[in-house]
């Protein structure tokens, strides 16, 4: 699953946590000009726009002292959403008989994208239900995946083809 290298990781989850958030996931796209970094942040009580500032302000400080990227790179903080995104084993575990959406880095049984609920998790292996398919999948060969909220389902959308 794609995340930011560790030492961000080392660096900005105690930052976030010590706040009183969950550190959900985070993206680093490094880019010489465009690079972006994006944390993803969650609480029992929703995030608000006030909470992404706080943590924002808080981990600026930090990156700011420890310069731990190299280039430009934008800062954004942001509530996981709806479609939230997995970033650990622990989140597909938490989120047993919900949809999601998943992106290989490679096919398997002939499909690089799957949407379908999780069945069971045992050790790295997600097992997915798609219809009458199921797919165990190991965690490291995700490269990306999302919730899919119920009302999405109930519309029919994302069918993962």
């Amino acid at each position: 699953m794609k995340q930011a290298p560790e030492h961000l990781l080392n660096l900005i989850e105690p930052i976030v946590e010590g706040l009183g958030y969950e550190c959900v996931g985070i993206d680093y796209n490094p880019h010489p000009k465009h690079g972006l970094l994006r944390i993803y942040i969650d609480s029992e009580n929703g995030i608000l726009v006030d909470d992404c500032t706080k943590v924002s302000h808080q981990v600026s400080g930090v990156l700011d002292v420890e310069d731990p990227i190299q280039g430009n790179y934008q800062l954004e903080v942001s509530s996981p959403g709806a479609d939230r995104p997995f970033f650990k084993i622990s989140q597909f575990e938490r989120y047993v008989d919900s949809s999601v959406l998943v992106s290989l880095f490679k096919a398997i049984n002939g499909r690089k994208k799957i949407t379908g609920r999780i069945v069971k998790v045992v050790d790295d292996i997600i097992t997915l239900a798609e219809g009458e398919q199921i797919f165990e999948v190991p965690f490291d060969a995700m490269s990306k995946a999302r919730l899919v909220p119920e009302y999405i389902i109930e519309k029919g959308g994302r069918n993962g083809k």
